[in-house]
């Protein structure tokens, strides 16, 4: 089971695991917006992918759950991939010896911490959230298992649900991204150009241009280190952004959605990755410290705990110029060969293995 499916994501990383795990399983979603990203797959839509519902997520997240609770799945065992209301899914009959296991990315936020989530904020949202967050937390009751993608998930999965969870990290490609000794050498000529265009040494952010992401940070930490910054991506606050940069002292240059090979060789170049957004995880600092590059992540989220745990980076505690000037300073002072070969724990192969594990323990 999967929430929705759309061509880029954390959350679809991790399906298209449990896809390569259990090739032989349907896979079931709300709706399918990446037809031919899982070619050779079972998957099954539900009756909201036949509404306009579809064309909005904020609008359909009332009638998904309603959606989920309407299946009835005759199935030996299930793995949901939930970040909203996917784990309220119930085997045929609602029978609860049907082990059901849940891979958490999140409670879903709109509905636990609207704070972190527009979504929530909506009026429509708003009316029904009291009597949803009742019924979310006695679907997660059905869970044989949970699993949570990192510590900071856990914590709001026993907030939010009562529930306690054990920790899997999401699926990073460590090993394809330090399968090559220099990236910058495997680039179209186009990419390459973009590369050689850009400063020698530069401080690198990268991620949909979207406010959460708090994308200017890394202006102003350019701006107080004086040091070239290079902004990779796009989203809807391109415009915001680009103000930003305009605005401030800092050499801002900016990378249009780059191929992942530009985005690797843009690691690599980097002499810091700054990742400052609260995130439950947060995939692409680990994918800079597998290219060896330390990176600068948030207090507060899940994005800290891979940092903290590889001695990769710094965490940004204290925003004042002399906390910015100190976190630059640990970060630069980190070794970056013991991180090249810690950061391999949060590969793919780790957590296949943690995933067949998992399941082996809970249907026993």
């Amino acid at each position: 089971m999967h929430e929705w499916i759309e061509p880029t994501g954390g959350s679809e990383n991790v399906l298209e695991r449990f896809i390569a795990l259990y090739p032989d399983s349907e896979v079931l979603c709300l709706w399918n917006n990446a037809a031919h990203r899982f070619d050779g797959a079972q998957i099954r839509e539900s009756w909201l992918s036949r509404t306009p519902l579809r064309r909005s997520k904020a609008l359909a997240l009332p009638a998904a759950a309603l959606a989920w609770r309407t299946r009835s799945e005759d199935a030996e065992w299930v793995l949901v991939s939930s970040h909203a209301f996917a784990h309220h899914v119930r085997t045929k009959a609602g029978d609860p010896r049907t082990p059901k296991l849940v891979y958490a990315h999140t409670p879903a936020r709109y509905l636990w911490e609207p704070d972190l989530d527009p979504r929530g904020s909506s009026p429509l949202f708003r009316a029904v959230a009291s009597p949803l967050r009742g019924i979310d937390a006695r679907r997660a009751q059905e869970a044989t298992s949970i699993v949570a993608n990192s510590i900071f998930v856990a914590q709001r999965v026993r907030r939010a649900w009562g529930r306690t969870a054990s920790v899997i990290y999401p699926p990073v490609s460590v090993k394809a991204i330090q399968d090559r000794d220099a990236w910058s050498q495997r680039l179209t000529d186009q990419d390459h150009d973009v590369l050689a265009n850009l400063p020698d040494e530069f401080i690198l952010s990268a991620s949909r241009f979207v406010r959460y992401k708090r994308l200017e940070d890394a202006i102003r930490i350019g701006e107080i280190t004086r040091m070239p910054v290079v902004i990779a991506g796009s989203g809807p606050d391109s415009r915001y952004l680009r103000q930003a940069a305009e605005r401030s002292a800092a050499d801002v240059r900016f990378v249009d959605q780059p191929s992942d090979w530009l985005l690797y060789a843009l690691y690599e170049r980097a002499l810091v990755f700054v990742f400052t957004a609260i995130e439950d995880f947060g995939i692409m600092p680990v994918e800079a410290m597998a290219a060896g590059t330390p990176v600068i992540v948030n207090a507060i989220g899940g994005a800290r705990e891979p940092v903290e745990m590889l001695g990769g980076g710094a965490v940004l505690r204290d925003h004042s110029e002399a906390g910015i000037q100190r976190a630059l300073k640990d970060a630069l002072s980190t070794d970056r060969d013991a991180l090249w070969m810690g950061v391999q724990a949060f590969d793919v192969e780790v957590f296949d293995a943690n995933v067949v594990r998992w399941r082996e323990a809970s249907i026993a």
